[in-house]
């Protein structure tokens, strides 16, 4: 049987605009990858999504990001290995505490918008990060994209990690994902977007914009909580999948 994880990026709003798809978004996936306050997200808000994940039995993950909120956290930065460290470890910790306090405990990191993009083919980067999140708490699970050296870097220094892969975004011939300034970087439309995942879960390959197929390890999928039609592609991947016979399951996780 196919196993699969499904994440979303949520707690992303501010004050008393708080996304309202948030909490319904949670019926639909397994892992919820929660802003701690850099590119998103106040501690209210990030505290009332944690309390809405733990009601719906959803693992909790953190989410940190450069500090930039004009940004929305995916302008790249020019930033050393030790002042991604010192983010990470900064965002994590605090996430973990608020997960605490409400009873829970902290499940993975997943890097959020440029600092996540910025990892995939930078060493020194990723080694940076996984560092942060190992000593942070070495069995916190790293997520990062699938054959990324984000991943390389979690399995050298011993983290379990989850090779990612995204429903709602188109990917290069290198296994990258298109950039978000192409036309074609969104997959906008149902049909796409599930077929796509299927392929990747089944064939563990995605079809490129080029339509060359290239190789990819499925454990987690991304479906953005930002996205247009996100509460719509999380319901259509989730029955889509059951009906399928594929169980989804939060990696690494007893619930």
């Amino acid at each position: 049987m196919h196993v699969v994880d499904i994440n979303c990026d949520l707690g992303e709003g501010f004050g008393g605009h708080r996304k309202v798809v948030d909490e319904k978004i949670l019926d639909y996936i397994t892992s919820a990858n929660i802003a701690c306050g850099f590119h998103a997200g106040d501690p209210t808000t990030i505290r009332k999504t944690i309390q809405l994940a733990l009601e719906k039995k959803v693992e909790i993950g953190a989410h940190p990001s450069l500090p930039d909120f004009m940004g929305f956290g995916r302008r790249n930065m020019d930033i050393s290995p030790q002042e991604a460290y010192d983010m990470v470890v900064y965002q994590t910790g605090a996430l973990k505490a608020l997960v605490e306090t409400q009873g829970g405990r902290l499940h993975h990191v997943k890097p959020h918008g440029a600092l996540y993009n910025m990892a995939v083919q930078d060493k020194a980067l990723s080694d940076a990060l996984a560092a942060a999140v190992y000593d942070v708490h070495s069995e916190l699970i790293l997520f990062g994209l699938s054959g990324s050296e984000l991943i390389a870097a979690g399995e050298k220094i011993g983290l379990k990690t989850a090779g990612e892969v995204f429903s709602d975004r188109t990917y290069q011939d290198d296994g990258s994902l298109t950039p978000r300034s192409d036309e074609e970087a969104l997959i906008k439309d149902y049909e796409t977007a599930v077929q796509q995942v299927i392929q990747m879960i089944k064939e563990n390959v995605v079809t490129s914009i080029n339509y060359k197929k290239v190789p990819i390890k499925a454990e987690t999928i991304c479906i953005h909580g930002d996205g247009e039609y996100a509460l719509s592609f999380a319901k259509e991947i989730h029955e889509t999948l059951t009906k399928a016979g594929i169980l989804q399951k939060a990696v690494y996780s007893d619930i």
